[in-house]
């Protein structure tokens, strides 16, 4: 990894230690929106990472992206999760219209939070199941659904809305830009979740709810398109989240079993907590390399590299799991107190294999293109 990356690390890690980390544990107990380690990172630019310097971002690569999302979960997975999901806005600058762009800069800056509206009751992983429709009236499109776990739901101000424009039985999707201020749009109650209860959610309503027609995103039967192209580069940012709660159970299991004592040594001493040390250590590192082999291919252009992202989604979340649990085990029954931070990030892993396409899913689509490449 080159000296910009690194330089760019050990920024976003001391970001992270002094303006992210002290507020981690109070937003989890409190249900609270990362707030001000929101307001704190404007200053830092990570919510313009990828947008490009004339609409205020700093025209950064998705490895940068990769990074923060990383170094940010290592302390706190709910503040990595709601500033990248500032970075969906940059469909936008792909593919929408002149006046859609002019929106770009208070979110590249940080100003104005965002949220994507996909997930449905009825509609997880089946995007075809979308029941929420855009109806074309005179002067734009009205919205009639019911969007289900919404990241940044409530708090958002622009909101990214995957809707039908066709007939149930087609695939004419378009992708429309709602303000939390417009009218028909609801949210329902905030959801109590298990972990990264420090990033809003809740559902998304629509009820009648007007846009004018420059707030449809490119062609109005071609959203799912656009979706999935960003599907690779958000399924990489969720990948390097997860890779960062890994990163930061190890550090905590390390820590803690150089300190804590028993029969007159540090349990980091002993053979039995020395091999799970190691297995540790060992599923971190490997979904890195497989996580930054994924990232470069979709840098470079490099054909399979839906696989590969898929592969590192499930190596990356999976080891956030499969680390959480071990260094909870480590830490004995210091480690099931809210006290210390390894059980919110034990309880924050378990999502990261779930949401963004869950670990079956990308089983799936892993298989599939090994069958295509192997038997054609």
């Amino acid at each position: 990894m080159n000296e910009i990356y690194e330089e760019f690390r050990s920024t976003v890690r001391r970001f992270a230690e002094e303006k992210v980390k002290p507020h981690a544990a109070m937003i989890d107990r409190d249900s609270l929106a990362p707030e001000e380690a929101f307001e704190a990172a404007r200053a830092l630019g990570l919510q313009g990472i990828p947008f490009p310097e004339e609409f205020g971002g700093s025209d950064g690569d998705l490895m940068l992206q990769v990074i923060a999302s990383e170094e940010l979960a290592r302390v706190c997975a709910s503040t990595s999760l709601t500033i990248a999901s500032s970075w969906l806005f940059s469909i936008i600058v792909e593919n929408g219209n002149d006046q859609l762009k002019e929106l770009v800069p208070g979110v590249a800056s940080g100003e104005k939070k965002t949220g994507w509206c996909m997930t449905e009751p009825q509609a997880g992983s089946d995007l075809m199941a979308i029941k929420t429709t855009a109806k074309k009236v005179d002067g734009g499109w009205v919205i009639n659904g019911n969007k289900r776990f919404i990241t940044n739901g409530g708090w958002a101000d622009w909101y990214l809305v995957l809707a039908r424009t066709g007939s149930s039985d087609d695939r004419s999707f378009g992708v429309f830009v709602v303000g939390k201020d417009d009218k028909g749009i609801s949210f329902g109650a905030k959801e109590d979740k298990m972990g990264q209860r420090g990033s809003p959610t809740c559902d998304v309503i629509f009820d009648e709810c007007f846009v004018a027609d420059f707030r449809c995103i490119g062609e109005p039967d071609k959203g799912l398109s656009y979706f999935k192209e960003y599907l690779l580069t958000s399924r990489l940012s969720i990948s390097a989240l997860g890779l960062g709660i890994a990163q930061g159970a190890l550090d905590e299991a390390v820590a803690y079993t150089n300190e804590r004592v028993q029969m007159g040594r540090p349990i980091a001493q002993f053979q039995m907590v020395k091999g799970m040390i190691a297995d540790m250590v060992v599923k971190v590192e490997s979904s890195r390399a497989l996580l930054y082999k994924a990232v470069n291919m979709l840098i470079e252009g490099q054909p399979g590299v839906e696989a590969f992202s898929s592969m590192a989604k499930i190596a990356c979340t999976d080891a956030a799991m499969d680390v959480a649990n071990d260094a909870v085990q480590l830490h004995g029954g210091y480690g099931y107190l809210k006290e210390y931070a390894i059980e919110r990030m034990f309880r924050d892993a378990k999502i990261t294999q779930i949401y963004d396409g869950s670990n079956q899913i990308m089983r799936q689509i892993v298989a599939d293109q090994i069958n295509k490449v192997q038997v054609g």
